[in-house]
């Protein structure tokens, strides 16, 4: 199915961050009300078409700091080879880092990250350790690399200096689609966040993705968050009533809005 263009046009909100006076959050709704879902083992066709089984595990993941780097170490020192099929490589003198451009991340073996369980292995396939913290009942981003549990939420920090030279820090959390992986992204052969295929989620993703918002914005400004969430999926359904005008593309995500004409078609198959 054809992505969303990456220019397409989005609504943001902004407003101050209820924890620190020195941020101002600057949020795109038509992202956060979209119903986009991870669909790995479900569709997912991964970033490259001769590794379709990988997801977005084919590169290993960099690691942003050192307390991300330490608490993934914690998580790994608990693995065993029940639930980790390169247990016995990550263990190694080797070791389950390496270094890229002078900067750490996960190894990759076998072409792939090491944690990555493939199809066959009996604890079953996808990322050891998101599989460790289902299985412990903790939430899969309190144990893996930052970039693992933030894609497809992107993260920016940005220095706004107004006329009268006073200054804050702008926040903003919208979508990690293609250019987030630099140059390279646009050569990917498949990607989820602009892609119907993706945006079949039960819920929004401001609501299925709620610990990693949390996360990233505090409880208080999740809840920020939330009430401009729901004040919009408010405006959308005004907006989709009969006798309404053309809705705008910009309020809803054009994949989602793709995902659900697919869904009303009729079945044409005989």
């Amino acid at each position: 199915m054809t992505e969303t263009p990456l220019g397409a046009p989005r609504i943001w909100a902004e407003f101050d961050n209820p924890d620190d006076a020195t941020e101002r959050f600057r949020v795109d709704l038509t992202w956060l009300t979209s119903s986009w879902t991870c669909i790995f083992g479900q569709g997912c066709e991964g970033i490259y078409a001769d590794r379709p089984d990988d997801g977005c595990c084919t590169l290993g993941a960099h690691f942003s700091d050192k307390d991300d780097l330490k608490n993934v170490k914690k998580v790994a020192a608990k693995l065993g080879p029940d639930e980790w099929q390169y247990y016995d490589e990550g263990s190694s003198k080797r070791g389950w880092t390496e270094k890229e451009d002078g900067a750490t991340k996960t190894r990759v073996v076998d072409g792939a990250c090491i944690f990555l369980n493939r199809p066959g292995f009996p604890a079953g396939a996808g990322c050891s350790l998101h599989q460790h913290a289902m299985a412990e009942g903790l939430e899969p981003h309190t144990l893996k690399p930052d970039v693992c549990w933030q894609l497809p939420i992107r993260r920016d920090f940005r220095t706004v200096t107004l006329n009268d030279e006073t200054s804050y820090t702008e926040v903003s959390i919208g979508e990690y689609d293609r250019r987030g992986w630099g140059p390279g992204g646009h050569d990917l052969d498949w990607y989820c966040s602009g892609n119907p295929q993706a945006h079949v989620g039960k819920d929004p993703v401001y609501v299925s993705n709620a610990g990693e918002l949390k996360h990233l914005m505090g409880e208080a400004g999740y809840q920020e968050l939330v009430r401009r969430c729901e004040m919009h999926l408010a405006a959308v359904e005004v907006a989709r009533r009969p006798g309404h005008r053309k809705m705008l593309p910009l309020l809803v995500h054009p994949a989602t809005l793709a995902a659900q004409r697919k869904e009303q078609l009729p079945d044409q198959r005989m």
